[in-house]
């Protein structure tokens, strides 16, 4: 599980293509690697990686097939710029929201336009994420989380501070570039919670939301 909260930019150093998926070598930065261990997890681009190798300055993980069917990573190259953050602890703050980095498909900028000394991005995600993006809610961009300022069908407008842009790759993103989203966990849960099961007796509806006062 992670936040959202970039701690790092690195780039990929190393990309083994094996039977099918890749082995990638992430060279990590300014990240932190002190506490790291085998089998932990990275978030790369807001994709959830295991260390299954470890160096002084990188590590090294393997990408399923299943998550190159997801992602960009099967269009990088090596220097391509990624965004870090290690996986939380109960004791770290929550600085952005839960992010599972589990990638929910690939995302289009639409534009690029400087909003005072911020920088406002129209993205356009898949048709079918339309319905997890609400007005004010969160969703995480190539690991980042960040809030929906405008919705407007599968469009959605971002607007970036720029530290947010300094301290991510955001900096550099044009109109054109395609990046991984993840829409708010609590968003797909719920919606599995409201599909209409066998047994109807228990279990939540819109009945139940609305005498809880969730739903007016």
């Amino acid at each position: 599980m992670f936040t959202g909260i970039v701690e790092a930019v690195g780039a990929l150093r190393k990309l083994e293509w094996r039977d099918g998926d890749l082995r990638v070598t992430v060279a990590t930065g300014a990240l932190p690697l002190d506490d790291v261990q085998l089998g932990d997890s990275i978030a790369t681009n807001g994709v959830c990686l295991t260390v299954v190798a470890l160096g002084a300055d990188h590590f090294i993980a393997d990408v399923s097939a299943e998550t190159l069917s997801l992602t960009r990573f099967g269009h990088y190259a090596v220097g391509q710029p990624v965004n870090l953050e290690r996986a939380v602890t109960p004791s770290t703050r929550l600085g952005g929201h839960l992010v599972s980095g589990h990638v929910d498909g690939v995302a289009t900028v639409v534009s690029r336009t400087a909003r005072a000394r911020a920088v406002d991005f129209w993205l356009e995600a898949p048709a079918a994420l339309g319905r997890y993006l609400p007005h004010k809610g969160s969703v995480t961009i190539d690991g980042i989380s960040l809030t929906l300022n405008e919705v407007d069908g599968a469009r959605f407008r971002l607007t970036i501070v720029p530290h947010t842009a300094q301290q991510t790759t955001l900096e550099a993103a044009q109109a054109g570039q395609q990046v991984h989203i993840e829409v708010d966990l609590l968003a797909r849960y719920l919606e599995k919670l409201m599909q209409p099961q066998a047994d109807t007796s228990s279990g939540l509806t819109l009945e139940t939301l609305a005498r809880s006062g969730f739903v007016k």
